[in-house]
């Protein structure tokens, strides 16, 4: 792969853990929010382009990939178009590219892939994840990812995802060898804190579920406009029927022929031109589909919290009992009833060399609770300042594209009427002169 200009691309990230209009808009929009990458390279998935070959257990398959072109930005302003670099990535190294970021970025509300495969969709779609049509929207949605990313203030730096676009040969090597899947949290962990959590933060509690109630409504608006898509499908289709219907009489009439025959004309291409409405139609309802993840995605932001917050009240926990522990000790006074009393009171009380040497311990483990306690403080009020900034970040993004989202569909909607209506007026006219 070429070069050509990547040297000019700042990345000061680190691998530690710690339909066409509307494209152009994004991009646009990006670049005029956007961050240092977005500013200097231009980035594209240009292309799909269907593969047959053999799997990790050896077995055919076939698969999709996607082309990747990069170019710096500096070139178009100095009147230069070289060739792009180019490299070519499956759907699954954007799955683990994100996964990526999910793990070492959890404090941000990362921008979600396209879905895998075709849901809510009116039933003439084809819903196979090889079909032209989807995997043409697929492609839309993976260079609206790569956007997103190379947009945000905190991701775009990051250096694994500046060689997920440039270097096709080795990347996989070097994201697991950042080792961030150990880091990734087990759901049980996840589900465990949202639980035992005793002071939960109200922000991002009530920003949880608002991620669920998010997710809900799209939900069910998406089911609501393919049901809508389906039912606007089967009109069109029947106006098909009335131009069959006006072709077959004016074979029959020789002073009205003409014009019923004019008229049909009008009622087939009418009918005729529903698939591409509707297909167009799919674009807007992928805008809100990206939503629909990203509540997901907000939703992760609250549950890390959630188990940072419990991991720092399990240290306070802990280091409470060691300090009761160590006063129970020194006084010879037993507060609460423990195993270790009662054998005490069976058995005999403790040498004092014992009880010093228990005393010098519990000192130590204290000394590395307050500690701990003072890490898991720091952290989770990090976490705090770092979330809160990148969900109003997110909060301003989404009310944005939504509305341009809700207006374009209503102007498509208005369109649609529009066309309707022009059909019948033609109608009207060609009957007009009968």
């Amino acid at each position: 792969m070429a070069d050509s200009g990547s040297e000019d691309i700042a990345v000061i990230g680190n691998t530690d853990l710690t339909p066409s209009e509307s494209e152009n808009n994004l991009k646009n929009t990006m670049v005029e929010k956007g961050t240092s990458l977005l500013k200097r390279m231009e980035i594209s998935v240009a292309e799909a382009e269907k593969r047959t070959g053999k799997n990790a257990v050896n077995m055919q398959e076939t698969y999709t990939v996607y082309l990747i072109e990069t170019r710096p930005v500096d070139a178009a302003s100095e009147g230069t178009n070289p060739v792009p670099d180019s490299l070519w990535r499956r759907y699954s190294e954007f799955e683990l590219l994100r996964n990526y970021l999910l793990v070492t970025y959890p404090f941000v509300v990362v921008p979600p892939l396209p879905e895998k495969r075709a849901e809510f969709v009116w039933h003439k779609l084809s819903a196979d994840n090889m079909d032209p049509d989807f995997v043409e929207r697929r492609r839309v949605g993976l260079e609206n990812f790569l956007l997103r990313v190379a947009s945000h203030p905190v991701l775009s730096s990051d250096k694994i995802f500046y060689s997920f676009l440039t270097e096709e040969n080795g990347w996989k090597e070097t994201v697991f060898e950042t080792g961030f899947q150990a880091k990734a949290d087990s759901r049980l962990k996840a589900l465990n804190a949202t639980f035992r959590v005793k002071n939960p933060d109200k922000r991002f509690a009530e920003m949880k579920h608002y991620g669920d109630e998010l997710q809900s409504v799209i939900s069910q608006l998406l089911r609501v406009r393919a049901r809508a898509a389906d039912r606007l499908y089967g009109v069109y289709k029947v106006h098909g029927n009335y131009g069959r219907v006006f072709s077959e009489w004016s074979a029959i009439e020789k002073e009205m022929g003409d014009g019923l025959q004019s008229a049909g004309h009008h009622m087939d291409a009418y009918a005729a031109s529903v698939d591409d409405i509707l297909e167009e139609e799919e674009h807007y309802a992928d805008q809100l589909k990206e939503y629909l993840f990203y509540a997901d995605a907000l939703r992760a932001v609250c549950r890390k919290h959630e188990l940072t917050q419990y991991e720092l009240e399990m240290a306070a926990q802990d280091l409470t009992s060691k300090k009761q522990q160590r006063e129970e000790l020194a006084t010879g006074t037993v507060r609460t009833f423990s195993l270790k009393g009662m054998t005490s009171k069976l058995f005999g009380q403790e040498t004092p060399e014992q009880r010093e040497a228990k005393l010098k311990m519990l000192e130590t483990q204290i000394e590395e609770g307050e500690e701990l306690v003072k890490e898991r403080n720091e952290e989770c009020d990090e976490f705090v300042k770092s979330a809160w900034v990148d969900i109003e970040r997110f909060k301003e993004q989404k009310d944005h594209d939504l509305r341009e989202a809700l207006i374009s569909y209503a102007i498509m909607q208005i369109s649609m009427c529009k066309k309707g209506i022009q059909v019948w007026n033609n109608a009207k006219e060609c009957f007009s002169k009968m």
